[in-house]
């Protein structure tokens, strides 16, 4: 690995607190962790639609109200859409098919966040999941170590859908510090048969309260042997919560980044990374 560049792509007006993008035939569907919206941006004519999530949806929920929906993972035409499961009101998943462009489902995993609690003995205040990926058999969701524990573990279940029994495992992972301050998963993406995650670092002990920024990561992990294959400060101030493959080639790999400004500000900048691979 030669060179990691980060450059702006576009600012979006209409959106605040990004966390969470998925790129698809030149548009990005975003969500903010206090919107009850996914939010569908057209990159050539910047036009900004909205789609409902929840029953009488805004832009600005109330922190204490939000349902938090902190990460985005695709199969085939449908969009699952999470809940970081860090209040109990934080716990659903919404299904969102692609091509009618609609909600097509509303569950609550609040049964299942509670076994994975339970598994990796983290505890309620410490259970913070902001990425998660579907590969059609294996679902992969990141615990953001950002509470006292610093627990960042990648939890692995093998299962179609979550309602069915699912066999479960983890792998708990020291990530470097920014400034002192160790940092933690945002989000992730899987490419071929590497998954490929940002992390930030907060100067905060709280999955609930802001903290001052450090700085953000990339990392990638190898899923054979779920080992770290490297780690590479890309910002010293940019709070990254949302990774997206754009462009993927031999010799490189394009992805597109959101960045969460923790204000009400309706406007969120995304950045593309670029990774040369030669």
């Amino acid at each position: 690995m030669k060179k990691i560049t980060l450059e702006l792509f576009t600012t979006i007006i209409g959106i605040g607190s990004a966390s969470g993008l998925f790129y698809q035939d030149n548009s990005l569907l975003v969500i903010g962790d206090n919107s009850g919206f996914l939010y569908e941006y057209n990159i050539a004519s910047q036009d900004l639609k909205q789609h409902p999530l929840i029953k009488n949806p805004s832009v600005n929920i109330p922190k204490s109200e939000k349902p938090d929906f902190e990460s985005i993972t695709h199969f085939q035409d449908t969009l699952y859409i999470f809940g970081s499961g860090s209040t109990p009101n934080r716990n659903q998943m919404i299904e969102f098919d692609l091509k009618e462009k609609k909600k097509t489902a509303t569950n609550n995993l609040a049964d299942l966040y509670a076994v994975m609690q339970s598994f990796e003995n983290i505890k309620a205040e410490d259970f913070n999941l902001e990425g998660s990926i579907y590969d059609g058999e294996n679902w992969y969701f990141f615990n953001r170590g950002n509470g006292i524990s610093n627990k960042n573990t990648l939890f692995s279940l093998h299962a179609k859908k979550l309602d069915q029994e699912f066999n479960l495992l983890s792998n708990d992972y020291k990530l470097p510090k920014i400034k002192g301050v160790r940092s933690s998963f945002t989000d992730a993406v899987l490419v071929n048969d590497k998954i490929y995650f940002l992390a930030t670092a907060e100067n905060t002990q709280s999955t609930y309260d802001d903290g001052e920024v450090l700085g953000s990561l990339i990392g990638r992990i190898d899923l054979e042997t779920m080992k770290i294959d490297f780690t590479k400060k890309i910002s010293d101030s940019h709070k990254f919560e949302g990774i997206t493959v754009f462009k993927n080639a031999k010799d490189k790999i394009e992805f597109l980044l959101c960045e969460d400004n923790d204000t009400d500000a309706l406007e969120s900048k995304i950045f593309k990374l670029t990774i040369d691979l030669k």
